[in-house]
């Protein structure tokens, strides 16, 4: 049985990495789409893929940052396929990395617009919709970084990402009376995009896969599925969690 049969959902960050891998995930398991991101043919590519093996999803580019598309994604799941049923807010940037005496403001705003505040312009029209068929699953893409460990060099990210935490736990207790969940998954590294942006060396890879109990990145259809998992019906009591998904790195000193 289908574990996301007659769901709708949102994902955002969806033309790559995490984003694309839960996308194709959820479809698998019977959810009807909106997919998100700022580069449309990639989307459209998703789209195409999607429809070939039989699911359906409909695609929306923009930026997360803009509180016009977070209305316009939830607009879209209503007009396309009458309901919300689960959001994964997943998209995110490394943002501007640095000695933090140096990084600038507009470099830090940004950086917490686009991890933080988008999730919360998010969620804002999210919930709502939602709480109109009697609750729902809302899921950030957060990370161990700020969290379990800690890097030089990339403050905006660590605090942008941790703060995810905070809005997950504080938007759970608020919501759960109406049957919304609010979680947040924490991987460690995965073989994305952004992970190969921030070690860009075979020395910077073997160090990182070192730290983690596994010795190793995971790969994002891992991470898609600890998502689908607070997606689905399994996780109907799972609410205000941050659900590391580590490889071990959080226990891991030697």
């Amino acid at each position: 049985m289908q574990r996301l049969q007659s769901k709708v959902a949102i994902i955002t960050g969806a033309s790559s990495g995490i984003g694309r891998a839960t996308a194709l995930l959820f479809a698998s398991e019977g959810a009807q789409l909106v997919v998100g991101a700022r580069r449309q043919a990639e989307l459209d590519s998703l789209v195409q893929e999607i429809a070939t093996a039989g699911g359906r999803a409909v695609a929306l580019a923009g930026d997360v940052r803009d509180e016009a598309y977070a209305q316009a994604l939830v607009a879209t799941a209503l007009e396309q396929f009458g309901r919300l049923d689960i959001a994964f807010n997943n998209a995110g940037t490394l943002g501007e990395m640095g000695d933090s005496s140096q990084v600038s403001l507009a470099g830090w705003t940004d950086t917490l617009h686009t991890n933080l505040t988008s999730a919360f312009l998010g969620a804002k029209y999210q919930i709502p919709a939602m709480q109109k068929t009697g609750g729902g699953s809302v899921i950030f893409t957060s990370t161990f970084v700020g969290h379990s460990f800690a890097f030089p060099g990339v403050a905006a990210y660590a605090a942008s990402k941790s703060g995810l935490i905070g809005l997950t736990q504080a938007l759970a207790a608020e919501y759960g009376p109406s049957g919304v969940r609010v979680n947040a998954v924490l991987p460690g590294a995965v073989d994305t995009e952004m992970y190969r942006e921030m070690n860009n060396t075979e020395e910077s890879q073997a160090y990182i896969k070192g730290l983690h109990a596994l010795k190793r990145a995971a790969l994002p259809d891992e991470l898609a599925r600890s998502v689908l998992y607070l997606a689905s019906d399994d996780a109907t009591f799972t609410t205000g969690t941050a659900m590391l998904v580590d490889g071990g790195a959080s226990i891991t000193r030697s």
